[in-house]
Formats: structure tokens, sequence, C-alpha cells
């Protein structure tokens, strides 16, 4: 630990926080520290990226983690408020820094903002060292022979992987000597900082779910190493099953690395069965960097569909429907299960992500952007990269997509990968007393099981608001129609 001292003839250097609340493997931190010269830390409360919703909330608790972290240390977290060009400048020079460290950032807020400061700072005679943080492997790394994007997740991993691992991991610094604040840069900082974004309406579970440290993502790292990882392959699948990572939020505030979860899972590959288990959990990672690959060339994936034809299709606008898929009542107890747990707690198990969604786009022949915006607004793990992409996989909108031909029906899907209702019993109470049999389609209990477990259809719990064969006929069809669908090769 080191206290703040004056440094009077040796410039401080200054290391910008965005979305990687961490001190452990972080390169520009880390970097920022190797100079021998004190170090001034900042976050900037930027309305231009300041997020509202679960991953508002989720990032603000974890800034104060790191504000806290850096306390222990001796230092201080500085905030500015404003335009990040404009205040990270105006503070650099007030401060009299000599260099600016940051995590390079690859959406296309973060890439302009960054582009824009780094100018600003070089003009003032102050340098800039980026450093490579979020990904296992940077957007632009991974190339065809032809030199052009991936747009196969296969192949692209299959190159990744061609690489080998990625570099190590840099430990948090034993110690940081801070630099103190001249009276001009004091003047730029917040006196008073802005109130944390509020938990949306009704995630009264989240506080208590995601304890947010960094030692907290470490703790939760270890515990799926050493527990559920020799279970993956066979389990991952199952929502009534606590085996999963549950990393992504902690991925996605920067509270952890994907390097450090990278290093921790092939450490752990011991056997051949262990080594199974962790390339399947790695490709998980590999996914997340082909996500933020599409965004980095597709800026406007959230909002485009990658697959031009889709342009065309007959979206239902019905917000009847779309608010029964938000709130959990649509009849189907597989969906509104994963529908009530994002609802409580800002999360969803990843099966069942891809059943409400396929749910939402096909069932319910509702725009897939709709889920994305809910989605967006409800995670605690929202990462624009992910959620984007992942929308239009499940859609059938995007790139290397699951095909609109491949349905999920939620009945299913749920006698699959819940079996005995547990996990539907757990977020929709409604159905406790059905047995095991009837829990997946509670419209078929007969009068006699409803007087004696005390249960009305359509009052004690909807009747499905669609057919599922019927919408899935309508949506084939939908499908088929598509102007230039043939063109497109789908």
């Amino acid at each position: 630990m080191s206290a703040e001292k004056t440094h009077p003839s040796v410039s401080p250097v200054l290391v910008l926080f965005r979305d990687d609340f961490r001190l452990a493997d972080h390169p520009a931190l880390f970097g920022a520290c190797t100079t021998g010269q004190p170090v001034l830390c900042v976050y900037v409360h930027d309305p231009e990226t300041t997020r509202g919703g679960a991953i508002g909330w989720w990032l603000a608790q974890a800034c104060t983690a790191l504000a806290d972290a850096l306390s222990e240390k001796g230092g201080t977290l500085h905030h500015l408020s404003g335009h990040t060009p404009d205040v990270v400048a105006e503070f650099a020079q007030a401060a009299g820094v000599d260099t600016v460290f940051w995590n390079r950032r690859y959406d296309p807020t973060g890439k302009a903002q960054d582009t824009a400061l780094k100018a600003r700072l070089e003009q003032q005679g102050i340098s800039v060292q980026s450093c490579a943080a979020r990904l296992l492997h940077e957007p632009w790394t991974i190339r065809t022979g032809a030199g052009t994007p991936y747009r196969v997740f296969t192949a692209w991993w299959k190159a990744a992987r061609a690489m080998g691992n990625p570099g190590r991991c840099l430990p948090a610094p034993r110690q940081i000597t801070f630099s103190p604040l001249p009276a001009d840069a004091r003047a730029l900082t917040l006196r008073t900082l802005p109130p944390a974004p509020p938990l949306p309406a009704g995630a009264s579970a989240a506080e208590a779910d995601w304890p947010c440290t960094e030692a907290d993502a470490q703790d939760t790292l270890t515990t799926f190493v050493e527990d559920n990882l020799a279970h993956y392959i066979q389990e991952h699948d199952r929502p009534d099953k606590d085996t999963t990572s549950r990393l992504s939020p902690y991925l996605r505030a920067g509270l952890l690395s994907a390097r450090q979860v990278w290093h921790a899972v092939s450490t752990a590959a011991t056997t051949p069965a262990l080594a199974e288990n962790a390339e399947k959990f790695l490709s998980e990672l590999g996914w997340r960097d082909f996500a933020w690959m599409q965004l980095f060339y597709e800026p406007d994936l959230a909002w485009r569909n990658l697959r031009p034809e889709f342009d065309h299709m007959p979206w239902q606008k019905s917000p009847a429907l779309l608010a029964a898929w938000q709130q959990g009542q649509t009849g189907y107890p597989l969906v509104d299960a994963g529908m009530r747990q994002l609802y409580a707690t800002g999360w969803m198990h990843n099966r069942v992500r891809m059943v409400v969604a396929s749910f939402l786009t096909k069932h319910l022949l509702t725009d897939w952007r709709e889920g994305e915006q809910w989605f967006q607004a409800r995670l605690v793990d929202a990462d624009p990269a992910q959620n984007a992409m992942n929308w239009q996989w499940c859609a059938g909108t995007g790139i290397d997509a699951s095909p609109w031909f491949r349905i999920f029906n939620p009945v299913g899907q749920s006698e699959k990968f819940d079996p005995t209702g547990a996990y539907i019993r757990t977020w929709v109470p409604e159905l406790r007393q059905m047995p095991d049999k009837l829990i997946h389609t509670p419209w078929k209990a007969d009068a006699s099981l409803c007087r004696q477990i005390g249960f009305t259809p359509g009052r004690s719990y909807p009747n499905p608001i669609v057919d599922l064969k019927l919408a899935r006929g309508i949506a084939l069809e939908c499908w088929k129609n598509l102007p230039d669908r043939k063109e497109s090769g789908r």
C-alpha cells in the first residue's frame, strides 16, 4: 500500500477506467505503474455512454468497488463529468500528465471517442498508450485467408485455437504510487457523484444474487472450476441445476478478464474428460469474441438485419403479446419461468434465453429488436455485442445464425432440460403443486386434479396465448414468402 505523495519533478501518468473495474490483469494500470511515475486514476460519467437499466446499476456497483479497492491502496478514483474527449483532455493538461493509458474499446461510440481523445491529447503533447484487455483476441486479429472477417463461427474458432493460448495474465500492482492533484485539476473533478442508476422495477433479487467486487468475481470463477467444470457438457443446458459459470456479469463489468477465465479453466483441464469439458466452455469465450468482431465490423448490429431479406418479414405489432412475454404470462411454463427469472434477478439461464427468444420471434412473430431492447434493459450482463448477435442468431437474421425453420418447441425444451419442473416451480409458484408430467402442459390437467390442488386454468395461471402448431406454421409460411430468400441461400 502506498499513500499519495508529492513528486514535484516527475509528471504523473493517467489511467482511464471504462468497464474494466479491476486491478489484476489490467494492462493499462499495469503499464502505468511500470513507468515508475505517480498515477492518477480517472472515471468519466459521460452522458453519451451512461447506461440505465440493470446494466447501469451493475456498472455503477463495479465502479464503486474499484474506488474502494484503490482507496485501500491509498489512492482515489477521480470522477469527471462530460464528454470524454473534452473532459479527459482538459483534466490531463491541468494535472500536468505526460501519458494517458487506457484499455481499448470496440463499440462504435467507444471507438469514436477514443480516436477523438487520442488526437486531442497528442495535440497537447501528451502520449497515449492503449492496451488490449477486453477480449482473448482483438476483432481484427483473426481473418480469413482472403483477409476478410470470418462469417462462420466454427471456422473462426478453428483459426483462433490455431493461434494458441492468449497472453499471460498480469498481476495486480503490488504498490501504486498515486499522484496528488494540482488545484486546477481538482477543480474539474466531481464533488458529489451522480446517484447510481436504480435497478429496474421488480428486480428485487439482483442485489443479493450478484455481489459486486473483484474478489467476488474470482470466487465465482474458482467455484465453477472446482465444482462444475467437470459436468459442463452434460449439465450446462439444465436450468434446474446450478451448474453454469455465472461469470457473464463479471466479464461484462471487467471485474474479471477473459484471459483470467481462460487460464483458470485451461489449467484445471488435467484429464481427458476435464479437457473435453474445458474445450466446450472455452468455445463460449470464443463466441463472446466472435460477437465483438461482428459489432466491430457491423456497428448497427443491434438494429439492422444482417440478412436483408428479413427487412420484409411481416412482424406482428401486438402490445398485448409483447407484454405477456415480458411479464412471464404466456401460458408456457418454461418461457414464463425464464422471463420471471430475468425480471427478478437481471439474469437468465442461456438455454432458456434461446427458448424465449425463439418463442418471441417465431411463435409470436415479433421483431427481434423488441427482445434485444428488453434484454438490454433488464440484464445485468447486457453486452452490446453479445446481446445483439445472439438475438440475430435466434431470429435467423444474422450471420452464421440459427435458420428460421429451427423453431424451439417450449414444451419439448421444458421436458428435456427441466424434466422434474424444478426450475419452473422456482419461478412459477402457481404451478408448484402440479405433477411432474403436467407441469410442462398445465392446460392438460383434468378437472379432478385441478380441484385437488386448487388450480383454476386461465385464472391461477394463464392459458397459452398462442397455439404452438398453428403459430409455427404461420412463421414458416411468412419465411417461405420472403422476397429474395432464395437468392440469399436461405
